[in-house]
């Protein structure tokens, strides 16, 4: 099982549509970690065939879940924006939610740099941001990559 995973679009549909055009038939599935809802609906107008889900950030109006729990591969995955959770400073509070909520996979954005690992047992990615990256860096977004043999994460710049 392929997830491919962006946060922060800010507005950016053409990012986020880049990313799944670049990855059908590779993903199974894409996860949106929000600040990007309209984004995404235009993605899903556009590719109605693919799997896409959302949570909200704190940039959304609209309908969609701040958090949201996704079962894929036999993995339990906590999808948030991360601003509820204080990610600028950490990733301990995301991830005793994502423990109290027996997942072992974490997903969040917000912070707009990418981050991945592995720590307690628990696989945390965040893909930075697909449009307005900080730090210098390039816009980017995460894979998981789920099997029988375990999970590979990773972060990727959006060329």
């Amino acid at each position: 099982m392929r997830i491919i995973v962006m946060s922060d679009s800010h507005g950016l549909s053409s990012a986020v549509c880049k990313i799944i055009e670049r990855n059908i038939g590779y993903a199974d599935m894409f996860i949106h970690l929000g600040d990007g809802e309209n984004d995404v609906e235009t993605a899903r107008s556009l590719f109605p065939d693919e799997t896409i889900y959302n949570v909200a950030g704190n940039c959304d109006q609209g309908m969609a879940p701040a958090t949201r729990i996704i079962e894929a591969g036999g993995r339990r995955i906590f999808c948030a924006h991360g601003h509820r959770y204080g990610v600028h400073g950490g990733t301990e509070t995301i991830r005793s939610v994502a423990r109290d909520n027996n997942c072992d996979i974490v997903l969040y954005g917000h912070t707009h740099i990418p981050f991945d690992a592995l720590i307690d047992g628990i696989y945390v990615l965040n893909p930075g941001s697909c449009a307005s990256p900080r730090n210098g860096l390039k816009p980017s977004f995460g894979s998981i990559e789920i099997t029988e043999q375990g999970v590979v994460t990773g972060v990727f710049d959006l060329i």
